[in-house]
Formats: structure tokens, C-alpha cells, sequence
């Protein structure tokens, strides 16, 4: 999977696609511009969320999807309702398949994600790993786009995500949140959970992000690292705190780049099949 437009990514046949991204603690939606216009990458109105049901299980959180479809196919400019959308998912997905719950129940690994959703939804979907989708958007419409070499993006939320792209190219489920990190998963001390969990203070919580990104810029030697998830609101409490040697710059999607990323990867995939 690419980063590159092609021909059919300008083409004006489906200037809107919907993207959904489920999170461990939301499900968000919205209708997404893509193509190489002014407005490429923005949501179309405003997003639509629903809270993850808890437990996050295969019935409910496909009724929750159902639902968000439906309110965006109902708002005005939506693509026709049998029109191919993207679901961004907190797992290792190959081949549309679940492989990793580490922020979702472990009910779904196994799962087919990919033929599970269009069951209930009746159109094509394209399922890809949630920090995936935020990379192949950073790349095309963000803080990455025309960015050479190593790119990661890494996103601190429930969990935390991580995309490979070099020269544009992703690298696909990168999961770097499971890495080891003062013996334990990187993601259970340093993301945007953990933070609020243990009530610190964006000091404290800034000491572990730098122990985090030190040990991935040491193993990988990125060009760029991009911050992305609901965490980049806030760019300017944490990342003035942290000392690398790469550049880190906060997300320009900001929090909508899973929805932007998913939308991508259906509108990429109907492309690719053309």
C-alpha cells in the first residue's frame, strides 16, 4: 500500500468517502474529502461520535458502526449508500483479519473484520490498523506529506499506535505500544491513558514519553516523528519537554486522522481494483 495519488485518486466519480475510526473508548465517523483539491483530507461537517460499547464485543460494536453509517449517509453530500467506506481498528489487522486485542476484548482475534462489518452494513469495507490509517493520512494531507525517508507516527490515546511510512511507502502494523519498555509494555506506562489513570502531571507524564521516544529513535532512526491522537490537542504541554535528536512535530489531522486514514484506505483500495 502507497501514499502516491494516482489518476483514480483525483478522479471526481467519489469525491467523499466515509471514514470510521473505533477506539478503545469512542467510535468516530465523518464524511471525508479526498482527492488533491484545497479541502483534500478535511471532514465534511462535522464528526460523529458514539461511546465504545464496554465490553467492546463483536454484536455491539457493529451495531455501533451501523449506526454511525447511517447518520452519515443521511447528511447531505454523503456517497451513495452502497459506496465502498473505511474502518480504521485497534489490532494488527492482515487481510482484514483481527490478530491483537490489546485495546479491544480478546473475543475479537480471529475475527474477519473485514466480512463481519459488511454483513451489517451491506457495502465494501476496508479494515485497516487504527495508527496505520494516521500514518497513510499524516503522509498524504499532513505533518508528513512530500517528507523523504522515515517517517513514524505515533499515536498516544488508549493505547499507543505506531505507522511506518518511509518514502511514503507504509509499512503496515507497525506496533511499537507493545515494545518493552521498563519491563512492561511501552503502552501501559506511556500513553494518554496511563497519564490520566495515574493522574500526572504533564512533567511527570513527559519523563516517560522521553524514555519511550529515546528507545524508538535508538532502535529505528527516524527523519521525522509525528504525535497524533487525541493527545495532540495539546502539543505544546509535552512536546517543548522532551530532547531528541529527530524532530517531533504534533499531527496536523490532530485527532480526525484515523477517520481521514480509513476514508483514504477504502477510497485507495477501490482504486487499486480498477
Amino acid at each position: 500500500m502507497t501514499t502516491h495519488t494516482t489518476t483514480a485518486q483525483r478522479s471526481s466519480k467519489h469525491p467523499t468517502t466515509i471514514g470510521i475510526d473505533v477506539g478503545g473508548t469512542g467510535m468516530k465517523g465523518g464524511l471525508v474529502r479526498l482527492g488533491s483539491g484545497p479541502k483534500s483530507g478535511t471532514l465534511r461537517g462535522d464528526r460523529f461520535r458514539i461511546p465504545t460499547p464496554q465490553p467492546a464485543m463483536a454484536e455491539p460494536v457493529a451495531a455501533t458502526l451501523a449506526a454511525i453509517t447511517a447518520e452519515l449517509d443521511a447528511r447531505d453530500k454523503a456517497p451513495a449508500p452502497t459506496a465502498p467506506l473505511g474502518v480504521c481498528f485497534p489490532s494488527i489487522v492482515k487481510d482484514g483479519v483481527c490478530l491483537s486485542a490489546n485495546n479491544i476484548d480478546p473475543s475479537w482475534i480471529g475475527t474477519d473484520l473485514k466480512a463481519a462489518f459488511e454483513e451489517h452494513l451491506r457495502r465494501p469495507v476496508r479494515v485497516v490498523n487504527d495508527a496505520d490509517a494516521a500514518g497513510l493520512a499524516e503522509a498524504r494531507y499532513g505533518a508528513g506529506r512530500g517528507v523523504s525517508g522515515l517517517v513514524l507516527v505515533i499515536t498516544l490515546g488508549t493505547g499507543i499506535g505506531g505507522a511506518m511510512v518511509h518514502d511514503g511507502v507504509l509499512v503496515p502494523n507497525f506496533e511499537v505500544g507493545s515494545l518493552e519498555l521498563d519491563g512492561v509494555m511501552a503502552e501501559t506506562r506511556a500513553s494518554a491513558k496511563a497519564r490520566e489513570r495515574e493522574d500526572l502531571s504533564w512533567a511527570e507524564y513527559a519523563q516517560r514519553l522521553q524514555r519511550f521516544f529515546s528507545h524508538v529513535e535508538h532502535v529505528f532512526s527516524p527523519d521525522l516523528f509525528i504525535v497524533g491522537g487525541g493527545i495532540s490537542k495539546r502539543p505544546d504541554d509535552y512536546l517543548p519537554l522532551l530532547s531528541l535528536r529527530t524532530p517531533i512535530v504534533p499531527a496536523q489531522l490532530r485527532n480526525n486522522a484515523g477517520i481521514v486514514g480509513a476514508a483514504l484506505a477504502a477510497h485507495d483500495s477501490l482504486a487499486d481494483a480498477r
